[in-house]
């Protein structure tokens, strides 16, 4: 076997056994969210949402929100944020804790645990498309408020490609009249450059209460 073909027959072994291993991955963190996932449908058996209403859905940040009714209390407001979920994860779960809802807007925040595992700006970005993707392809006309990828102290290390995943879903939002790019990474920086430590509880990646005020400032105009 020549150099040229053990080169390519090594590195189409290497792509089988990436994609063997992505799928493995995913297949796992199905299983993972699916208990919150059953449990979101068991609640909405009981108490259907109404349709029409505004979805926040994404990561812990959303999970803590706690306070999402009494902060816009003239907006029907569904929370169905699970901890530790990636993009990916709410594009896999979509058809069930997206789409029955027929929401007029999803407020949208994820990304951060995605570059806290090692997925590159590029890849954050292309998962996101894949979310706007599926909302236009079945639900038409359903806006969504992307709520950028919060500076967090325990990640600073990570900016860099915090800054340039932003930089890319922003750059999605602005060539697609329904998807909105809420920027709340530089209103929770300070006169230092650098995160805000009052937003923050004790394990500097998890908002206070601090935190969510300053939020429900900046995100109130996109749900009007």
């Amino acid at each position: 076997m020549n150099t040229r073909i053990y080169t390519q027959f090594v590195a189409a072994l290497l792509c089988v056994a990436c994609s063997a291993y992505a799928q493995s991955n995913k297949v796992e963190r199905q299983r993972q969210f699916e208990p919150a996932i059953q449990a979101f449908e068991e609640a909405d058996k009981t108490n259907p949402p109404a349709k029409g209403s505004v979805l926040f859905i994404g990561s812990s940040s959303i999970v803590l929100w706690k306070t999402l009714t009494e902060d816009f209390p003239k907006t029907k407001v569904i929370n169905r944020g699970f901890g530790g979920s990636q993009i990916e994860d709410s594009v896999d779960f979509s058809n069930r804790i997206v789409i029955p809802y027929r929401p007029r807007l999803i407020v949208f925040y994820a990304g951060d645990n995605d570059i806290e595992s090692g997925k590159s700006p590029e890849v954050v970005a292309q998962d996101f498309q894949k979310f706007v993707a599926i909302v236009h392809e079945k639900l038409p006309g359903t806006r969504i408020a992307y709520i950028s990828i919060k500076p967090s102290p325990s990640r600073w290390h990570l900016v860099d490609k915090v800054r340039e995943a932003n930089r890319r879903i922003k750059d999605i939002a602005e060539h697609d009249r329904l998807v909105d790019y809420i920027d709340v990474f530089t209103p929770m920086l300070g006169k230092d450059g650098k995160p805000r430590p009052e937003l923050f509880v004790e394990d500097r990646l998890h908002m206070n209460a601090s935190g969510y005020r300053l939020w429900r400032l900046i995100v109130g105009p996109f749900i009007k």
